[in-house]
């Protein structure tokens, strides 16, 4: 590809941006605006024109993800030997490379969670905490590691960012420093340290810094509004007293803070580089001009804490009209979840797929509400959260067998053969029970679909094909999708996108969280707000309940971001238009007559704790009659009933259409679909006979 060509399709602003080859280069990138594509054209560019060899350029993001993208892209655009990678991947590889001549002696261990870690040091000095208190504990320590503040001077430090940690300050400085004691005895780096010692080696080791600076001279920073003090103190060790940087970044997607990132960095850089290019790219090509509508809005209404004037960006939208984003009251969370899968269900029923779809909420508890009502709804998900993909021991395993088949692959057809070959490692026909099976299941089953959709993509694809589309996936980190709706917190959705966003639970105290008092925390959860909205490519649903269970006092408020955007005129004939449906019912236990709140509770029609007798072989057919309808449908077995459905059908042994149709999860789709079965079942039936449909043996 000539020079050219690479600039070719270029907007205005991305082709300037392409053509600064020579640093120091700000590029003020809006959500959706493109800057994956500049800065890639730009590098192949640079590339191209003999600016630069492309092995001395090195491209640093903050996650797998996003590097192997980037090193796809510049794959595509004639760079492969560009390294794309990410601080830790980059410093720990150098550190690794120059250890002996550095430090000398065996390598120390890296730490992958500093938990256990924390959780010894902590026991060391008097402590005993959960492992979520540990979770919590280990992440200050981050914090106070990548903000550069040593046990020493912890205590000063966290009142000076007016930070809450999660136990008394003088403590947690007791367990960071028994924490780096402990670390140091046993010969174990953590993610920090290798930032911290590959930073030291270089300014410490002339030689070695003269090597590193050898091999990389041209850097490109994305996300740079992300930046903490650590990765800082690395970069300018890297660049040494050159300037030949570009760095990309949107202070306005600044949500990390509260880890020690800082946006001062990235709107500080006209002032450490007066002279260098500065771009802005401000065309939104992922969004339709209502979703863009709303962004600005959000943004424009930032008050104290909010980035600076030159730094905010008025998105332009790109794309054609869409529909008008909707802004619904709910009573409750459970009719707030049911109406959403409701809505998903339709928007799946007109085209749009499931894995264009994503319910983002603010923190991770959130997810089971919506786990609940998409199963009942028989719409598969799936909750994002889990370890890379190719990184998952099933997926490695799958990867190992795959290729060792490949080489002696013959003419089997591709699809059949990847399938037998899957399937000693647990690739069944529908997916077994429990999340932690279910996941390893999707993954395979993501496998096994990709192998479906290369022999579609090309008719005469052999197994070798299909492994090195897998070997060149796994270099880049771009893994098959699975056929499901997404459910994610507003932080992990950071650098997605999706046809349809459904953003929910949209109240004060949940959106900005409770938690946060201070102006600039406040700003903080705006930025998330504003992050949530621009994943939305076509469809955004914005919505909020106004007591947590059915029955519960209305006392919440929409968030304070919701101020401005709804048509005032609307949100009565909303509200009302919301409860005119039949009220979420009340639903008391069975047993001791409590009223339940819990969707668990609600579902069984019992509290958890309260006795309960059921027919196990009964529950057992149901089990099994799942399991085979699953399978014929082809859909996850959560997908046809839920867990806990069956076990409440179990224990409430309906005998008619009526009593059925009480039991939580068992909607009227599900009714006219499974009803007879089930009853059939219920009545002492086998499960032949109600996958037959007519209550008798089949031959």
């Amino acid at each position: 590809m000539s020079p050219e060509e690479l600039l070719h399709g270029l907007d205005p602003e991305q082709l300037e941006a392409a053509r600064s080859v020579r640093g120091p280069v700000c590029i003020l990138a809006g959500a959706g605006t493109g800057k994956t594509r500049a800065i890639t054209h730009r590098i192949a560019y640079a590339v191209a024109t003999g600016v630069v060899p492309e092995q001395q350029v090195l491209a640093v993001t903050f996650t797998t993800r996003a590097a192997g993208e980037m090193r796809g892209r510049l794959r595509a655009l004639g760079a492969p030997r560009v390294q794309a990678r990410t601080f830790h991947a980059a410093a720990l590889r150098q550190l690794s490379y120059f250890w002996a001549d550095a430090v000398g002696g065996p390598r120390p261990t890296l730490i992958d969670s500093k938990v256990k870690t924390v959780s010894s040091a902590a026991y060391a000095c008097g402590f005993r905490f959960d492992r979520t208190e540990l979770r919590d504990l280990a992440g200050e320590i981050e914090w106070a590691k990548v903000t550069q503040n040593r046990p020493a001077d912890y205590e000063t430090a966290v009142a000076k960012a007016g930070r809450t940690p999660p136990m008394p300050p003088r403590d947690v400085a007791r367990v960071y420093e028994a924490y780096e004691e402990l670390r140091s005895q046993q010969h174990l780096i953590d993610f920090e340290s290798v930032l911290e010692l590959t930073a030291a080696m270089i300014h410490e080791h002339p030689r070695i810094a003269e090597q590193i600076r050898a091999q990389y001279r041209y850097f490109v920073v994305d996300e740079y509004q992300d930046v903490n003090p650590l990765q800082k103190l690395l970069l300018d060790a890297w660049l040494g007293d050159r300037d030949d940087i570009c760095v990309v970044g949107d202070p306005n997607q600044t949500i990390y803070t509260f880890a020690g990132a800082t946006p001062s960095y990235l709107t500080g850089f006209l002032e450490t580089y007066p002279h260098a290019t500065f771009v802005r790219l401000v065309r939104d090509y992922r969004s339709t001009p209502q979703v863009v509508r709303v962004a600005n809005t959000v943004l424009r209404a930032g008050g104290a804490g909010a980035a600076p004037p030159e730094h905010r960006i008025e998105l332009v939208a790109q794309r054609p009209d869409g529909p008008e984003p909707s802004y619904t009251e709910y009573d409750d969370e459970p009719a707030e979840a049911t109406s959403v899968a409701k809505k998903i269900t339709a928007l799946i029923d007109s085209g749009v797929p499931a894995r264009e779809i994503a319910v983002l909420f603010r923190t991770n508890s959130q997810s089971a509400a919506y786990e609940q009502a998409l199963g009942d709804a028989g719409v598969p998900y799936t909750v994002r959260g889990a370890a890379q993909f190719f990184e998952r021991p099933e997926i490695r395993t799958a990867l190992h067998t795959l290729r060792g088949a490949a080489q002696g692959d013959d003419d089997a057809p591709m699809v059949a053969t990847v399938r037998h070959l899957l399937e000693p490692l647990g690739l069944t026909d529908s997916p077994p029970e429990g999340r932690q099976a279910r996941e390893k299941w999707e993954s395979l089953a993501a496998l096994a679909q990709l192998a479906e959709d290369v022999a579609a993509q090309q008719p005469g694809a052999r197994l070798a094909d299909f492994v090195a589309e897998l070997q060149a996936r796994a270099a880049t980190e771009h893994a098959p999708g699975f056929e499901g709706v997404t459910l994610a917190s507003l932080h992990a959705a950071k650098g997605l996108e999706w046809d349809a966003v459904f953003l929910v639970g949209l109240t004060e105290g949940m959106l900005p969280i409770i938690y946060a008092d201070s102006p600039e925390q406040i700003e903080e959860e705006r930025r998330l707000f504003y992050v949530g909205v621009t994943r939305a490519r076509e469809h955004l649903h914005l919505s909020w309940a106004l007591a947590r269970s059915p029955g519960g006092r209305r006392t919440r408020k929409p968030s304070r971001f919701l101020d401005g955007l709804r048509p005032a005129s609307s949100a009565p004939d909303v509200r009302r238009g919301e409860r005119r449906r039949k009220a979420a019912r009340v639903v008391q236990c069975r047993v001791c007559g409590a009223t339940l709140l819990e969707a668990a509770e609600r579902k069984l029609g019992r509290c958890l704790d309260c006795p309960s007798s059921y027919d196990e072989e009964l529950l057992e057919r149901l089990r099994q009659w799942r399991r085979e309808v699953s399978a014929a449908q082809k859909v996850p077995a959560y997908v046809v009933f839920t867990d806990a459905t069956l076990q409440a059908i179990a224990e409430q042994e309906p005998s008619s259409a009526a009593q059925l149709a009480q039991i939580s999860g068992v909607g009227a789709a599900k009714l006219e679909r499974y009803g007879e079965a089930i009853l059939t079942l219920c009545a002492g039936g086998t499960p032949e006979q109600a996958v037959s449909g007519d209550g008798e043996e089949r031959p």
